[in-house]
């Protein structure tokens, strides 16, 4: 597997587009900017509406390997895509493997998405505990830290 440099991520599955915008909202009420968070959902008008109005632009489209069409936006997505073969190539639960997580974290998140979930993620390691509190308390399923530094 490719060594890069990932940051570290904070991730958590809504699961549905309104518990998404709630999560988001109260990160960035919380001082997360909009440049640390990531975004990925199946293809709908509702996740592209709500991926337009977080990020002001149009998401890209992803063919994720059992999941199919999706969008996304923000850091994490580009980090993934960067390592061993791609996002589109590996799929979710093995890509996330590169920036620190547990397989079966990787194929719940996976799963989770699958069903209709919208993934969030925030890179900020300084505020990690404080991204999983909040994505706890909204509703972001299976929140999780990705890999401290080091325990990759």
């Amino acid at each position: 597997m490719a060594e890069v440099e990932t940051g570290r991520y904070t991730v958590g599955v809504f699961k549905d587009v309104a518990s998404a915008e709630r999560g988001v909202d109260a990160l960035k009420r919380q001082g997360f900017p909009v440049e640390a968070l990531t975004m990925l959902a199946k293809e709908s008008p509702e996740t592209s509406g709500l991926l337009q109005t977080v990020f002001g632009r149009i998401p890209g489209k992803v063919d994720l390997q059992g999941i199919g069409s999706a969008l996304a936006a923000g850091s994490l997505v580009g980090t993934l895509e960067a390592v061993a073969g791609g996002l589109s190539k590996n799929g979710l639960a093995a890509s996330l493997k590169s920036v620190g997580f547990q397989p079966h974290d990787g194929r719940i998140f996976e799963t989770l998405v699958d069903r209709g979930g919208v993934l969030v993620a925030v890179c900020s390691e300084p505020r990690a505990a404080d991204a999983l509190s909040t994505l706890h308390c909204y509703g972001g399923g299976n929140a999780a830290i990705g890999a401290w530094t080091g325990r990759l």
